[in-house]
């Protein structure tokens, strides 16, 4: 979801991936990814009292990271810098408006749901996939192949950047 608050524009997560009892939530600056004006609001589950939290939610904006990476909290309650990675990645698609007669969504719905990757989805055109094993994204790229080739929807891996809290 996304709201615009003094002309900041805040992307949250509806469904975490990891939705708990007790999370704490804190936001990255997309400014360092080229969005200026936007942050996303990430899940975070305190995992020891040293101050390392793991990362609950897939990332839909903020690159170089991922779900169960294990980041610091930073002042006024940001995503500080990763202590460590899960070795997991997220794969996040981008489907166009207006949408084609051959809309792949419903197709990519199922496609996650038979090799069992979690998902989020913001809003019905952009969704984060948490993707832990490469061998079971067959399926996943197939479903949206077409759309890729069309460029009806585009895809990137939430990797592709470092992140840098400073």
């Amino acid at each position: 979801m996304q709201v615009v608050i003094d002309g900041i524009t805040y992307v949250s997560h509806e469904e975490p991936a990891w939705r708990g009892e007790e999370h704490y939530m804190a936001m990255v600056d997309l400014a360092q990814f080229d969005l200026p004006g936007m942050r996303e609001q990430i899940w975070l589950r305190e995992i020891d009292k040293a101050g390392e939290y793991e990362v609950c939610c897939i990332p839909f904006y903020a690159y170089g990271m991922a779900l169960g990476d294990v980041v610091s909290k930073g002042e006024s309650d940001t995503v500080g810098p990763s202590i460590r990675k899960s070795g997991r990645r997220a794969l996040r698609v981008l489907f166009t408006a207006p949408r084609p007669l051959a809309d792949s969504r419903l197709s990519l719905r199922r496609a996650l749901d038979s090799v069992g990757l979690m998902s989020e989805w913001n809003g019905d055109r952009q969704v984060a996939i948490d993707v832990p094993d490469m061998s079971v994204m067959q399926p996943v790229v197939d479903a949206i192949q077409s759309e890729i080739q069309a460029k009806t929807a585009f895809w990137e891996w939430s990797d592709s950047k470092h992140y840098d809290p400073s």
